[in-house]
């Protein structure tokens, strides 16, 4: 389905797939790298100038929904020849190549798993300098989301190899769907068709909140219904520390919303923001997912949040949007 999507969107990019028979005589190895890291392979010449400035604008803008700046990836550069002569190099999990040479089509061309798994290779063949910067501007929001989706993919594979099945297997019996959780996370909390799971340690704090609604009319997916119902869960469910403090979101700083594609489902809107403890002193991001379940009967809002005061929360933040990102109805539909 990713390749279908990308070409809906992208008539004039090529996808090359992971299943094509060069492919499958390849026995692929893990991909390697940091969590959001892409390595960019572009010779001195063209890593440089105009053409890194627009690079640095693509991958290494303000992470949405943070409180304190930290960029969406971070970049690593080699040269072309590097990265083709390198096995290190080649199993990279995010990698951009940006190949100028005076007979290149001026294509764009996006391979999932090419040669380790999970992973995204994104090969623009352009004929000089311009035309790779003319490519950038174009895709550039679509080469963001081919990335994180497998960034997304990744995070739910990591998950699996440490998997709480008890917990998952808890999750299944209750809403039907399973989410990769790993080992580390524990119930917290059950009240109806609500459901809070966590993860405690001395530096930080993850926590993932499910609640499923019968889904009535579109205007459940309204953005200030999603902003007020995500407050009315949380101050209902989720106390603080201190007596009488609550869970909800800031205001103070703007909320974001949009509508994204969401494997598994005809509709879903992401919003991502701050939450903070009113009555105390404690927040930190969020992301939440308003889900259509697969038979159309549902609503699920699933929302990550991080608490880590010390440390940046931008890899936090991944692990809880893999953990939601990963839904996948068991049941029947």
């Amino acid at each position: 389905m990713r390749k279908l999507h990308v070409i809906t969107l992208l008539a004039a990019v090529m996808l090359v797939g992971c299943n094509s028979p060069e492919n499958k005589a390849l026995t692929k190895r893990s991909s390697s790298g940091k969590t959001c890291e892409v390595l960019v392979a572009a010779d001195k010449g063209s890593y440089a100038g105009a053409t890194k400035e627009l690079i640095d604008s693509i991958f290494r803008a303000p992470q949405n929904g943070l409180p304190q700046p930290e960029p969406r990836f971070d970049v690593v550069n080699v040269p072309v020849s590097s990265l083709h002569n390198t096995q290190m190099f080649k199993v990279h999990r995010n990698i951009v190549i940006c190949d100028i040479k005076a007979d290149n089509p001026d294509k764009f061309y996006v391979h999932h798993d090419q040669w380790a798994e999970p992973q995204t290779v994104v090969d623009i063949a352009a004929s000089s300098e311009e035309s790779l910067r003319d490519m950038l501007r174009r895709y550039a929001d679509i080469l963001v989301e081919e990335i994180y989706r497998d960034e997304y993919r990744r995070m739910a594979k990591a998950f699996d190899k440490d998997r709480n099945y008890e917990l998952v297997k808890r999750v299944q019996g209750k809403y039907g769907f399973e989410l990769s959780l790993p080992k580390e996370f524990a119930w917290a909390k059950e009240d109806g068709d609500f459901l809070w799971l966590r993860k405690e340690t001395k530096d930080f704090g993850l926590g993932i909140l499910v609640n499923v609604m019968p889904y009535r009319d579109e205007h459940q997916f309204d953005t200030l219904k999603i902003y007020n119902r995500l407050d009315t869960i949380m101050k209902r469910e989720v106390p603080g520390p201190a007596e009488g403090s609550y869970m909800g979101t800031e205001r103070r700083v703007a909320l974001e919303s949009r509508k994204v594609d969401f494997e598994g489902s005809n509709y879903c809107v992401e919003t991502r923001g701050l939450w903070r403890l009113f009555g105390d002193f404690m927040g930190g991001p969020f992301v939440s997912y308003s889900i259509l379940s697969p038979d159309g009967k549902q609503v699920v809002d699933i929302t990550g949040y991080v608490y880590c005061p010390r440390f940046n929360k931008r890899d936090y933040l991944m692990q809880v949007n893999g953990i939601c990102r990963s839904i996948r109805w068991t049941v029947d539909e």
